[in-house]
């Protein structure tokens, strides 16, 4: 759909009709649709990574380098929604996933830290921040958690371990709780006797509960809801994201290495339909 990015993330469908979707290494954000192509939007910059919408429209950012999430307004202003934890700064928030009553699930990787900045929380998190303003600690035992997403349900949450190629699935109570983490999937190539690098990055799921996982290597790898592993999307480029896009939210948008690219499946995504 466009190229010449520098490392393209964070791909999310806006209610407006676009692709919203981040430059990573470019430090811009870009907004996709038929008619204009990619064009250059306001962006928080830092790295910007992840994105969600919120209830109320609004795009909330995972500042990789600015080690916060914030938010876009409706007045054009970038306001911080949540740095801390424990009053100690965030080390880089990856990706996350916003439930309709506010809710902002996310993940934080204690590497890739601004060059001369320290690191405060030693560990790599996946948290919860409620509508209330507390941010509560899911877990703090994953390697590097990257992709966030839940189940067409919400009953499950699901987060991509980078480092040790898997995904993890927790239990979501009604109270928004995440506990009982458990192996989902495993993205290590069978095929491969060697044990090549297969990394699971950005993922999201579809009305039937399949789970599409970005992984670096090969492309979109595709897990039913039991995690049986049942195709490949191949792409030409390390793969980053993935978000449900399109009126009929039937168009699977990629975001890999230097480009935007697009499938057309026959079921839809479920959270573009919020």
């Amino acid at each position: 759909m466009a190229g010449g990015f520098v490392f393209t993330e964070g791909p999310v469908w806006h209610p407006s009709g676009k692709l919203f979707f981040s430059d990573m290494r470019g430090n811009k954000t870009y907004t996709w649709n038929p008619k204009e192509g990619a064009t250059v939007h306001p962006g928080p910059g830092n790295r910007a990574n992840g994105m969600a919408v919120d209830p109320q429209g609004r795009l909330v950012f995972c500042e990789h380098g600015g080690r916060k999430l914030s938010r876009l307004e409706k007045d054009g202003r970038f306001v911080t929604v949540v740095d801390r934890y424990q009053d100690k700064r965030l080390n880089a928030p990856n990706d996350l996933a916003i439930t309709p009553d506010g809710s902002i699930y996310f993940t934080d990787i204690r590497r890739n830290l601004p060059k001369g900045e320290a690191r405060e929380i030693d560990f790599s998190g996946v948290y919860r921040l409620r509508p209330n303003g507390e941010l509560q600690l899911i877990e703090e035992e994953m390697d590097a958690p990257n992709g966030i997403a839940f189940s067409p349900d919400r009953k499950t949450l699901y987060v991509a371990d980078t480092l040790e190629q898997k995904v993890w699935a927790f239990d979501v109570a009604a109270d928004g709780s995440a506990n009982h983490k458990r192996l989902f999937a495993e993205t290590t190539p069978t095929w491969d006797a060697a044990g090549a690098l297969s990394r699971p990055d950005g993922l999201k799921t579809d009305i039937a509960g399949n789970v599409y996982v970005a992984v670096v290597e090969t492309g979109v790898w595709v897990f039913d809801r039991n995690g049986r592993h049942v195709g490949i999307i191949p792409l030409p480029e390390p793969t980053t994201n993935v978000a449900f896009g399109d009126a009929d939210a039937r168009t699977l948008y990629i975001t890999a290495g230097t480009g935007l690219y697009r499938i057309r499946l026959e079921n839809r995504g479920w959270e573009s339909m919020r």
